[in-house]
């Protein structure tokens, strides 16, 4: 005999993904339900600055997804007001050398014909935008569409617009499967959940929670760390980056690599990041990744040698190594829905990611094409 069913589908994971994926379902008439071992943007969202992003993006799947995104961001952000720290800072990324910047600007082209509005800025103009910048450098490239939001508030939010039932502390053990194997809800430890779908938006615990319903997603961990500086009144206006970012960002290495990311926040303070190692479930703050943040940052804003960082914290990132995100459904298991490996971009990915999965749910037209995000395009299952 069946179990009643509790809804029409579960999320795992209320992070910043799993909020999307909610608000997007819900408002596809889907009754949803979310659940988390922790609480509300308890981790990777809760370590992240916030980031919604174009400019580290080439040209492809991801691009597309992140445009996408960045449209349904505009329009949450028109929707919610000011509850979110919805901020369209825009986005400016500098180059040391003419080196590097004849490599930005190539890199730039191929976006602007890919929809991105990327500006040129000449060395003798990049006190305009940002007048504290450190004097020397080669120049940049102004990206307006970039932006950023609180990404704990902005969870907490989507969440309760969505009208989702919430489980906190609530952690998954298995996920319950049918006679022929299909997806029946999920197993806690506080009693069973019975759906028809699961969306697995458990971020860098993805691989963990996909191997509960006996299928491989080799989400792998990526730490960071991030340097908050004392209040300050406003006065870098962009998010602020080196070239190197985008270099470290598609980088394959399980070794630290750092590269300067400078932003003011609408409370005042300064976050410095940014680093990304492979060092597993490791949470310890590592000396050498904060000296280098602050080295970095102190090379781009000279001011700030000036300024008190008050705290540090670190996150993980759930990379993958394509460094595509996988969203869809997994045909391996009927009624599995992935919406995780994101990496560092999962604040400004989750609303195209949710909108997607919502339609790829409710027999709707996806918005993008989802194939290249495939679940199933890496090993085959855990036997």
């Amino acid at each position: 005999m069946k179990e009643p069913l509790t809804c029409d589908v579960v999320v795992v994971g209320a992070g910043m993904v799993g909020a999307a994926c909610a608000l997007y379902a819900a408002r596809e008439g889907l009754d949803v339900t979310v659940v988390d071992r922790g609480h509300v943007a308890g981790g990777t969202t809760g370590a992240g600055e916030g980031n919604l992003l174009v400019s580290d993006k080439e040209p492809g799947p991801e691009l597309e997804l992140a445009l996408h995104s960045a449209r349904l961001w505009t329009a949450l952000a028109s929707e919610l007001g000011r509850e979110v720290e919805y901020e369209a800072k825009g986005g400016v990324v500098v180059a040391a050398t003419p080196e590097a910047l004849a490599g930005l600007e190539a890199f730039a082209a191929g976006q602007r014909a890919a929809g991105v509005e990327a500006r040129a800025v000449p060395a003798d103009r990049l006190h305009d935008l940002e007048p504290r910048l450190a004097p020397g450098l080669a120049g940049a490239v102004h990206y307006p569409q970039d932006a950023q939001v609180m990404p704990a508030l902005a969870a907490a939010h989507l969440l309760q617009t969505s009208g989702a039932r919430l489980h906190t502390g609530r952690t998954v053990t298995g996920v319950l499967r049918g006679p022929g194997g299909a997806v029946r809800g999920v197993r806690t430890d506080r009693g069973d959940l019975h759906a028809p779908a699961v969306v697995n938006a458990a971020g860098p615990w993805g691989g963990e929670v996909a191997a509960l319903a006996g299928v491989r997603l080799p989400v792998l961990p990526r730490r960071g760390h991030v340097l908050v500086t004392e209040p300050l009144p406003p006065r870098i206006r962009h998010k602020v980056y080196a070239a190197d970012y985008v270099a470290d960002v598609a980088s394959d290495s399980a070794a630290l690599q750092t590269s300067p990311v400078v932003e003011g926040t609408a409370a005042g303070p300064v976050l410095i990041g940014a680093s990304r190692e492979r060092v597993g479930f490791d949470r310890s703050l590592s000396l050498p990744a904060l000296r280098a943040l602050a080295d970095g940052a102190t090379r781009l804003f000279p001011f700030l040698a000036r300024v008190r960082a008050v705290r540090a914290y670190t996150g993980f990132r759930p990379y993958l190594p394509d460094h595509l995100p996988a969203v869809g459904p997994d045909p391996r298991v009927p009624g599995l829905y992935h919406a995780c490996g994101h990496e560092g971009a999962g604040i400004g990915l989750s609303t195209g990611t949710g909108h997607l999965i919502a339609a790829l749910l409710s027999g709707g037209r996806p918005a993008l094409d989802p194939v290249p995000f495939r679940p199933d395009r890496f090993a085959e299952e855990v036997r």
